[in-house]
């Protein structure tokens, strides 16, 4: 049989019988309490260290969010439908998650959509376009190991002969709402 509580005191189904008890009372101040609390607690961010490196993975780290900061810079998406649509598929949930993080960390912005007001739409902000070096070298170091990279080689060849100028460039694209590769204000459309 399955037991705990909830905050009201009822007594719901959850664990094991024999490892929480059947009272709402001891278990709101049972030992198992501070081992359990962070189901019950809000989390709060705590760095693991000073270290740079550390600093941005807590920032910017996880896959999720660096796949939706690629697809503002290379594909040039805005809005919340538009990075569900990524072939990664990506749940409803992280993603809602993710961008409320970029935001909070100063990498995004939300804003009204400028064609339909209903809809949000997302740009990166100072902070965030400083991202896109580390984008570049990402794809770049990508393309180098990756047998299966769908990198056109042209693109990486250009990046790598003239990684400063492309990064300005790429940065003044996005900057003024195009993207490296989809769209009529395309970087890639600049070159072809």
């Amino acid at each position: 049989m399955l037991r705990s509580a909830s905050k009201s005191g009822n007594a719901g189904y959850l664990a094991d019988a024999g490892s929480l008890t059947d009272r709402a009372d001891t278990l709101e101040g049972g030992p198992w309490r501070e081992e359990w609390s962070h189901f019950t607690m809000k989390h709060t961010q705590h760095r693991r260290s000073d270290c740079p490196i550390n600093f941005g993975l807590e920032t910017f780290g996880d896959p999720w969010s660096l796949l939706i900061i690629r697809d503002i810079v290379y594909f040039g998406k805005k809005t919340y439908g538009e990075f569900l649509e990524s072939e990664e598929g990506m749940a409803t949930n992280i993603l809602a998650s993710r961008l409320a993080r970029l935001e909070q960390q100063d990498i995004l912005v939300k804003k009204s959509s400028p064609s339909d007001k209903r809809k949000d739409e997302y740009v990166l902000t100072e902070k965030g376009l400083d991202l896109i070096p580390l984008l570049v070298e990402m794809a770049n170091w990508s393309a180098e190991h990756d047998p299966q990279t769908a990198a056109p080689a042209t693109w990486i060849a250009l990046m790598k002969a003239e990684r400063e100028k492309m990064i300005r460039l790429i940065r003044e694209t996005v900057q003024s709402g195009g993207s490296v590769f989809a769209g009529e204000k395309s970087l890639l459309g600049q070159f072809v």
